[in-house]
């Protein structure tokens, strides 16, 4: 059986998993897994970077017919999964397949990938908040959605194998940590 070449890095909105994954990629070798949702694209996003994005009509065709490895309809009432085919697309790299969940997800790869190394990126919640105003959002009722999401994907903290907390100006040494974590449980081919 081929070694397993997938992590999750893992963590609420704000904590800062995109830009880490970014980061991470100058590095070393990485591949993303490409989720598919039932969300709507943002500005500058374009199918297959960050998602794959489909309607909710074909998204609960495809689970039917069993295309989807795992998915979850979240608290924005989309829905998100990685197929079969992904997991295997990335599975086939010699790079490090880099998996960003959400708590559900993680629980769920962990029983279907036995031994698939989990990582938690936090930040303290009001720095959390913070970058979520950041990012433009001004809908208070959004944010508090957001939030109330954070503290309870924080309730879950126990399914993680480590936790790293992105601490603000500090992405540096967050990077620096989680590539540690990866080359020292998962290695990198020479």
């Amino acid at each position: 059986m081929k070694k397993n070449n997938l992590v999750i890095i893992s963590g609420p909105s704000g904590a800062g998993e995109d830009s880490i994954i970014d980061k991470l990629s100058k590095r070393i070798p990485i591949e993303r897994v490409i989720t598919t949702t039932t969300r709507k694209k943002r500005s500058g996003e374009k199918d297959g970077d960050p998602y794959y994005f489909i309607n909710k009509k074909i998204f609960l065709k495809k689970i039917k017919e069993g295309y989807f490895f795992e998915w979850a309809k979240q608290y924005n009432n989309n829905y998100y999964g990685v197929s079969f085919s992904e997991i295997e697309r990335v599975r086939n790299t010699n790079k490090i397949g880099v998996w960003k969940i959400d708590y559900k997800g993680v629980i769920k790869a962990k029983e279907l990938v036995p031994g698939i190394i989990s990582i938690l990126i936090t930040a303290p919640l009001e720095i959390l908040e913070d970058r979520i105003r950041r990012r433009g959002f001004v809908d208070e009722e959004y944010i508090r959605q957001r939030m109330d999401y954070t503290k309870e994907w924080l309730k879950h903290k126990e399914i993680y194998d480590f936790e790293v907390v992105n601490e603000e100006g500090k992405l540096d040494k967050t990077v620096s940590r989680v590539e540690k974590i990866i080359k020292e449980n998962i290695g990198l081919d020479k």
